[in-house]
């Protein structure tokens, strides 16, 4: 019987934000698989861990896969953990997760610290939906085209930013979604200069370009959803598509809403699909 992949969430500043079940995993396994192990080894050596470390990362994957599953198979259970918070979330560790399931080798995540769920629990925007969008691109015409694809999106969406990249994310934010839409700003969760702020995209460029401290660090920004058109009633659009949805598919319903009232298909065509995942529910 092969034995498990443990998935490891470690803290994401504050060392003392590990699980109790974390660390009695990370002694008790074979061997631990790190994005860097100078970086892991600073954790073990604060809870005493003296488990072996490997290094797994983007460069190194693919080439160690077959080592860890043989590993695996052979019995000894393998932990997995990336430099910071959980594994996989804007980390590596991804082909291996799949390696093991491939070989029905069993998968247990072990929850801790994630960035981008702290972020989210603290800035005051709405958690009830959201998506979350890791990096954009570097270039700033190939994140141009990735914001102009998401400027309509309701939910909340999340996004992971270089500190160099800061200002030039924020203002391409900025000219894509509008100066006014609301932007929660968390830098350095958990550590010594830990900032979470709410402001517009607006305010939030000028913060910055005033502050070069909020260039360093680990940065979350949170942008709250495009909201259905202000013109139309939240409450008649609902009434609307309701009738429509009584005889009409949600392609179709959605499509006549927005002819009726104006509002973008798209923005319709998602508020069409929660009522009738509501009705089901």
């Amino acid at each position: 019987m092969s034995a498990q992949l443990f998935v490891v969430a470690t803290p994401i500043g504050h060392l003392d934000d590990m699980t109790f079940r974390a660390i009695e995993i990370l002694k008790s396994v074979a061997l631990v698989a790190a994005e860097d192990t100078r970086q892991s080894a600073q954790l073990f050596k604060y809870y005493n861990i003296a488990t072996p470390l490997t290094a797994c990362h983007d460069h190194n994957e693919s080439n160690k896969i077959d080592q860890l599953i043989q590993r695996l198979k052979s019995g000894e259970n393998i932990a997995l953990i990336s430099d910071a918070g959980t594994p996989l979330i804007s980390d590596p560790g991804f082909k291996l997760v799949r390696a093991a399931q491939e070989n029905q080798i069993r998968v247990v995540p072990v929850p801790g610290a994630c960035a981008a769920i702290a972020a989210l629990s603290a800035v005051g925007l709405p958690s009830d939906r959201f998506s979350f969008e890791g990096f954009l691109p570097s270039k700033s015409s190939q994140r141009l085209l990735q914001l102009e694809k998401l400027k309509d999106e309701t939910q909340t969406l999340i996004f992971y930013e270089a500190p160099h990249r800061i200002l030039d994310c924020v203002t391409d934010m900025m000219h894509i979604f509008g100066e006014d839409r609301p932007v929660g700003f968390a830098r350095e969760i958990t550590k010594t200069f830990e900032t979470i702020k709410k402001m517009t995209l607006k305010e939030l460029v000028s913060f910055i370009q005033n502050d070069h401290h909020q260039q360093k660090g680990e940065i979350v920004l949170i942008v709250g959803g495009n909201p259905v058109n202000k013109d139309v009633d939240q409450d008649q659009l609902d009434q609307l598509l309701l009738r429509l949805l009584q005889d009409l598919s949600v392609k179709a319903a959605s499509q006549l809403a927005a002819d009726l009232t104006g509002i973008k298909k798209k923005i319709a065509y998602q508020r069409a699909l929660e009522l009738t995942q509501n009705q089901e529910s």
